[in-house]
């Protein structure tokens, strides 16, 4: 199973989280940005439908798959400062 991190840090004059290299907004506090990444942690361990998806790749090339919407992650939370 995929175990996707989600870390708390700092970011831009306040805290944000990160998954990857995705970064979340900026949330004034420490607090505010754990919170939004439990949420949204949680969320993603929610399954949902099965449907195409389009993304595109790092050398800009295009892709398309079916996501089964019920193989949903494994995620923690982490505290990176």
């Amino acid at each position: 199973m995929v175990m996707v991190k989600y870390e708390v840090v700092e970011h831009d004059g306040g805290w944000a989280y990160k998954v990857g290299g995705a970064w979340s907004e900026t949330f004034p506090t420490h607090d505010a940005a754990l919170k939004a990444a439990t949420r949204a942690a949680a969320r993603q361990t929610v399954a949902g439908s099965t449907d195409g998806i389009v993304y595109q790749d790092q050398s800009g090339r295009w892709h398309e798959e079916l996501a089964d919407g019920h193989d949903r992650p494994a995620t923690r939370v982490v505290d990176g400062s």
